[in-house]
């Protein structure tokens, strides 16, 4: 008995750990979800896809015994691969397959190419969307939880609140990330923090990680709490043929009409430029730099993540007491989109030949993306930001 009782046991141990985390099992926030633990298809799906295997390499499966070609692309090609797609080889029994690696570990996004036509891999549940055509999402784990996963730690909260604009005579959505213990007798510090040309306010949160990275950061004593307010800097339709005239314009004037009135209305948080920071990426970093270099009376920290705008567009910058009105200014880059001629390059240049004090980095193994992005925040941004802040 003491025989059969020890070995149902260790069935029980080797067995408990593939019910606790599997293939795409969505129970926990897992930093692997997709390694095959019990080789179970996704509920509606016909195949696994994708499968991450140990060695970090990928296999991406699709089932289609009439389709011509398969392709994917995405973000886990960069530099001199970048816009890379790799052919599916078809199987006899009608599924075709890809297998690309080993990758590091890393939240990549990515697209399938059939027969001519993009669209997300229909058989991973982990699918984003923005402001353009869905996309899937890969995890390639490492040993262990990455500077962006959910851990074992205090957590803040995801706030998605609604208000009216009067600026473009509707609702809109933003979300708002208050830290751990939240205490609304207290007063934070916020910053707004924005996404690209083809982001919304979720992209921060759903693809960013950005509550986690905060949550990281905080628990590892290496960020002060703070709100961050991730709102939707889409003000007029992406395509539209006068989009770049119109748009900076636009959500300077939201932010002063409809985001921080919202926001100081409904959260703890200290009303001084000294404690407001804005941010963003790409053209939400082309925002970021607009809307805080007009308005250095409400801001005194901005970052610019892989962006910029000509100096003469934000005419502060040339003024002799800049240094005294900006308390911290970020201009930041990942290591594959710095070439010559680079917006965010040839910025940086100009702030020296103006003796502008800025922080400028460039890192990540990431190009234009959100490898990149989430990067410069945990690394650089979040960390940096209040110092003079008591």
């Amino acid at each position: 008995m003491k025989t059969l009782n020890s070995i149902i046991i260790a069935l029980t141990a080797l067995v408990l750990p593939f019910h606790l985390s599997a293939q795409q099992a969505h129970i926990n926030e897992d930093w692997d979800p997709m390694r095959n633990t019990q080789n179970l298809v996704p509920l509606s799906a016909n195949v696994i896809s994708p499968e991450v295997l140990d060695d970090r390499t990928v296999i991406f499966r699709i089932k289609g015994p009439d389709l011509k070609s398969v392709t994917v692309g995405g973000s886990m090609f960069v530099g001199e691969e970048a816009r890379k797609q790799v052919p599916f080889v078809k199987g006899e029994d009608g599924i075709w397959t890809c297998k690309i690696g080993p990758l590091d570990p890393e939240i990549y996004l990515y697209w399938f190419n059939v027969d001519g036509v993009g669209m997300a891999d229909p058989n991973n549940t982990y699918t984003g969307h923005a402001n353009m055509p869905a996309f899937s999402m890969l995890w390639v784990h490492g040993d262990g939880p990455n500077f962006y996963d959910a851990k074992n730690v205090p957590h803040g909260t995801i706030h998605w609140q609604y208000y009216h604009s009067n600026v473009t005579n509707g609702e809109r959505k933003i979300l708002v990330y208050t830290p751990p213990g939240y205490d609304a007798s207290k007063k934070y510090p916020v910053l707004y923090l924005m996404g690209g040309s083809g982001d919304l306010a979720e992209t921060w949160y759903l693809h960013g990680q950005a509550n986690f990275i905060m949550d990281n950061l905080i628990a590892e004593g290496k960020a002060k709490p703070m709100i961050i307010v991730m709102p939707n800097n889409q003000l007029i339709h992406r395509m539209h043929p006068d989009h770049t005239a119109k748009t900076f314009e636009l959500v300077n004037e939201e932010f002063k009409k409809s985001i921080i009135p919202f926001v100081e209305s409904n959260y703890s948080v200290i009303k001084d430029r000294h404690a407001r920071a804005i941010s963003g990426l790409s053209m939400g970093g082309r925002h970021a730099q607009y809307v805080g270099l007009h308005n250095l009376d409400l801001f005194g920290s901005i970052g610019i993540l892989s962006a910029a705008i000509p100096i003469d567009e934000t005419p502060a910058l040339k003024d002799a007491d800049i240094n005294s009105k900006l308390d911290y200014l970020f201009v930041g880059a990942g290591t594959h989109e710095t070439r010559p001629g680079a917006r965010h390059e040839v910025f940086h240049n100009d702030l020296e030949k103006l003796n502008v004090k800025h922080h400028y980095y460039i890192g990540s193994k990431g190009a234009h993306d959100l490898t990149t992005w989430r990067h410069l925040l945990y690394y650089q941004f979040l960390p940096n930001l209040w110092k003079n802040l008591k």
